[in-house]
Formats: structure tokens, sequence, C-alpha cells
């Protein structure tokens, strides 16, 4: 099935109400189409959930995603009853994304452990299954290695037909693998490096990212399911180009440039770019890291939405 192209923006915290509810209402006000929160512990950020819930309440149209929620963070019966409760107070709007968790900084801050990959990600497969199965029959009856939700009334149930889209992203290829099973939107990344402090360098370019794709559509093939895949829009700079030592990318700008984590250069070039990708490896989903580049991407969003009708 090919799916038509929609764009997301991931909001930055604001320093006060005032500034939130106006950037809030400017995005609603835009051609994107999701406005989306992350989720970690350390520096200014918002706890997701409550900033979602405010911005539901300043919208009527944009869908609210979280990009992502660490599974570690919260237990999963928990975090059902809060995504159906968002759910329902925004008419239908919530897209959850979940994730086994990365950021080594976050986990130590907390006193939470940083177990190994394998583990966390067990975590999370079973996070995923508590959190499905409290939406579509509205009770849990789980006992697993990590967690136990037995008894539990998730009422009220989420207002989407079994629950909202379920997001999972990752850059290693058990966590795409699970994400395709289970998933109904695929994130692929790049995979951080094994002990939670960065980007794994051998990840980082174009070859690494294509065989990720390969292997999603492979592995939801096998499982005869279909999904939406995204990824994230990490700089922009339009009618520009990127200097070579970018600050959020280092070293890796090059590299970078070939693949949808990079746009830069005229409307139509990087239009087209997306279109591109969205035509050759189904690409559908794009979302900006940064939201002080939705403005320079507005004429871009324009004009991809033109062509993909």
């Amino acid at each position: 099935m090919t799916r038509k192209i929609r764009f997301g923006a991931t909001l930055a915290p604001s320093v006060s109400a005032k500034q939130w509810r106006e950037r809030v209402a400017a995005l609603e006000d835009s051609p994107f189409d999701v406005l989306l929160v992350n989720d970690h512990l350390s520096g200014l950020r918002y706890a997701p959930m409550v900033a979602l819930a405010a911005a539901a309440q300043l919208t009527d149209r944009i869908r609210l995603g979280v990009l992502v929620l660490a599974n570690d963070y919260r237990h999963p019966a928990v975090l059902a009853k809060e995504a159906a409760t968002l759910d329902l107070l925004s008419g239908g709007r919530l897209e959850l994304g979940m994730g086994a968790g990365w950021m080594r900084s976050d986990y130590d801050s907390a006193g939470i452990a940083f177990d190994s990959p394998r583990v966390r990600l067990a975590r999370l497969r079973e996070g995923v299954r508590i959190v499905r199965e409290a939406w579509k029959s509205g009770q849990s009856d789980f006992t697993g290695e990590f967690y136990t939700a037995t008894g539990l009334d998730h009422a009220p149930l989420p207002v989407q037909d079994g629950g909202p889209p379920l997001l999972l992203g990752g850059g290693g290829p058990q966590m795409l693998r699970f994400a395709a099973r289970e998933g109904d939107i695929v994130n692929v990344t790049t995979r951080t490096a094994i002990d939670g402090r960065g980007v794994a360098p051998d990840d980082v370019g174009l070859e690494p990212l294509l065989r990720k794709l390969e292997l999603v559509h492979d592995a939801a093939k096998e499982a005869d399911r279909e999904v939406e895949i995204s990824v994230g829009i990490r700089a922009v700079a339009i009618e520009d180009r990127l200097s070579e030592l970018h600050p959020t990318l280092g070293n890796h700008l090059d590299a970078m440039r070939p693949t949808p984590f990079i746009m830069e250069g005229s409307v139509e070039s990087v239009a087209e770019k997306i279109l591109l990708w969205h035509e050759l490896h189904n690409v559908s989903y794009f979302v900006l890291a940064n939201d002080s580049d939705v403005e320079k991407m507005i004429p871009v969003v324009q004009r991809v939405k033109e062509q993909n009708r």
C-alpha cells in the first residue's frame, strides 16, 4: 500500500506557558500533520503526556505523538491508562511512540539500571503486549519476567479502534524486526553506542539506512503486515547549505547528506528528495527534530503535498 506523505515536528519545551501555547497554535495552523515531544529526564524537558494533554486542549486538527517514550521510565499498565485517557480527551488524535530507552545519562541520574540492549528490548516487548491488551480488551492478565499486570480495569478505552497507532523506534536490527512485526509506524534511526553515550560511528550514512529499510520491509512482509515508515530530519537548510561542522551532527554531516536525515538546497530540490525517498523506499512520514526548522520547511511541505495528493 502506498501511503500519503505526512510531516511531524518535535516541539522543544518553552520557558513559559505563553510561549508554549503560541508555538502549539502556530503548528496547528501550519501544513504539518503531527505535533510531537520527546522523552528525557535531564535538562529542560516537559513530561511528555502532560505536554500533549495541554496541546490537545489548544488544538483540534493536528495529531499528537511522542518520539519516543522510554519504556523503562514508567510501568506499561500506567502508560496504557494515560494513553487511553489522552486519546479520549484529544478526540482520537494520539499516536503513541515507545522505545527501549537509550540515553545513559537519564538512567544514571534517575538511578535506573542501564541494562544490556537485549534486556531493555525484552522489557519493551512485555510493555507493548500489556499496552496492546489493555487497549483492546480493557483488562490486563499478564505475568512476565519483568512486569505483572493482572485484574486491572483499564476504562476508559481509547477512542481509536484498537487503540492509538503505535510507533516503535530504533536503530538496531532486533529492535527494527520487532517494530515491523508489532508496530503500526516504524521510526528508523541511527543505532546508539552500546554504552548509551551517543551515535554508533559505524551506523552513520546511506548504506546503513538502506539496509535497515530493507530489513523493515522484509520483516513486515514475513509477518503479512503493512507498516508506515518514518525518519527524522535532523538538520535543514533551505536555499542554503549546511556548514561542514554542524553543531548537532559534528563530523557526520557529509555521511548523512545523501540520507533523508539532512535536507538542504532549494525548495524544489528538497521536495524532490522527499518524494524520491517515498517512491523508492516507501518512507512516508518525515519528522523534524527541531521545531525551529518549521518555518523553513513549510514551503517544502506545501510543495510535496501538492504533488502527493
